[in-house]
């Protein structure tokens, strides 16, 4: 992938973290993190509903689909993607992990390239 086509994961990442955190804010400023308002809140309503388990499925497939990608890449710190999706949401780890995994891939192409070439 070109580079500035991989740089659009992380534009997005940016945006993922930062508008749903920005949306988030003022409940915690209102009421501080409280977890059980948070839940009667998001499961208040079948829209709400709806959207939080359509949410936690992608999430966990995801989680999936990353922890296998990144293994069989070899990449590093994998955590990571699951703590950016715990803070943020899938809005930010994915997109996080598929720039770094784009990278990855154009750092293997580019170290196949050359061992093919010294040849």
């Amino acid at each position: 992938m070109k580079r500035n086509n991989r740089f659009t994961f992380l534009i997005l990442a940016l945006l993922g973290s930062v508008v749903p955190l920005a949306v988030f804010a003022p409940f915690v400023y209102a009421h501080g993190l409280a977890p059980g308002l948070f839940m009667k809140q998001l499961f208040a309503t079948p829209v709400s509903r709806f959207f939080a388990v359509d949410v936690l499925i992608s999430a966990i497939a995801f989680w999936v689909f990353m922890l296998r990608e990144g293994r069989r890449l070899e990449m590093k710190y994998l955590w990571i993607y699951i703590i950016g999706t715990l803070v943020a949401g899938v809005s930010l780890g994915l997109p996080l992990f598929l720039f770094f995994r784009e990278r990855k891939m154009g750092h293997r192409l580019n170290s196949e390239a050359v061992s093919t070439t010294s040849r």
